[in-house]
């Protein structure tokens, strides 16, 4: 009987023995307490295996990385770091243009130097017996305007209207007045005026190898200039009695870009002037900037005839006609663009048939 008590004990102490065993195991598998609620981060998950790395980190993590200041001791910037500003090569509005050492044309050309733009006819205050205000704007992708667009190098720089009207206003030849009103009222400087189109300055880091940063780089952003392709027009159409001519007279230009967002995308119907130049100020630099001639090369006007003899192509977008509170007409037709050009045309024909009826045939 005592044999049997015995046997009966030593098979309950290996039962407990051995579940003993099975709870530690069930312990050991248990989720730690940092586990996150993807799945455990020493094991494979869902999202794939995420061992836990063991390897020892250099003690120079507290240090700025490619991605920022990633420590928890030093986190200002180091205002220590060399700073290298890099002029741009390609792109933007403002590239140099090298000269050319040869003469890069079958000949001499020195007649463009000398040109100079014919005063305008006086006319008297009382002669001018009929005035009509009126804003245009030019669209250069029409392919009327297409040499507004050309985009060819030569000594004097690109020969982009835009181009050739930032220069002088860089180089100080005329001078940019605010796009807030055109009457011409706040002078801008240059860098204003070339900062307007979105231009400006990047700064990126110098990252070594070990993935910390040891200096600054300063790259000019790159504009496009074919981004820039309409053009406003402000002008006066007088007739002189005196003469018994309809003149017209413009008086300054401005470039036009629409607002964007923060994401680069454009806001519609959201066109505005950049800046406004005084046309009688440009005048002497567009008559010694030459048009692009798709026919003959050789027999290319200036930029100062062409506007002079209007061979552009253009639409009213406001005027002083039947206008007292000085709308334009998107304003007056905000959600018609046909209604707007028909109303153009009906002011080009009222100026027109202004001068046509005081003829007796």
């Amino acid at each position: 009987m005592r044999t049997q008590f015995l046997k009966w004990l030593m098979c309950a102490t290996s039962l407990m023995v051995v579940g003993s065993s099975i709870a530690q195991n069930r312990t050991k598998k248990k989720r730690p307490n940092n586990t996150s609620a993807y799945g455990a981060q020493n094991n494979n998950s869902a999202y794939g295996s995420q061992t836990k790395d063991t390897t020892v980190k250099p003690n120079n993590t507290s240090s700025n990385s490619a991605y920022g200041n990633t420590g928890n001791v030093n986190s200002g910037f180091d205002t220590t770091l060399p700073i290298q500003v890099i002029k741009t090569t390609t792109g933007g509005l403002l590239d140099s243009t090298k000269m050319s050492l040869r003469n890069d044309a079958g000949i001499e050309q020195n007649l463009i130097k000398d040109r100079s733009p014919l005063p305008y006819e006086n006319i008297r205050e009382d002669d001018a017996v009929y005035r009509v205000r009126v804003w245009r704007e030019i669209d250069a992708r029409e392919k009327l305007n297409l040499p507004f667009r050309y985009s060819a190098d030569e000594d004097n720089g690109n020969q982009r209207f835009i181009s050739i009207l930032l220069r002088a206003i860089k180089n100080g030849d005329i001078t940019a007045f605010s796009g807030d009103d055109d009457r011409f009222t706040t002078p801008i400087t240059p860098d204003d005026a070339i900062n307007a189109f979105g231009n400006g300055n990047d700064t990126s880091k110098v990252i070594d190898r070990d993935g910390n940063v040891v200096g600054l780089q300063v790259r000019p952003k790159a504009v496009d200039p074919d981004s820039i392709y309409k053009f406003r027009i402000k002008e006066e159409w007088i007739f002189d009695k005196e003469s018994s001519r309809l003149f017209v007279r413009i008086l300054g230009i401005a470039p036009v870009i629409p607002f964007k967002l923060s994401t680069g995308e454009i806001i519609p119907n959201s066109e505005r002037a950049v800046w406004w130049i005084y046309y009688p100020d440009v005048r002497p630099t567009l008559a010694k900037s030459e048009v692009y001639n798709p026919k003959n090369f050789g027999a290319r006007m200036s930029w100062e005839d062409l506007f002079e003899s209007r061979l552009f192509s253009s639409y009213i977008i406001q005027s002083s006609f039947d206008n007292p509170y000085n709308l334009p007409l998107a304003a007056v037709y905000p959600n018609n663009t046909l209604f707007r050009l028909l109303e153009g045309e009906r002011v080009k024909e009222k100026i027109f048939n202004y001068e046509q009826s005081l003829w007796a045939y």
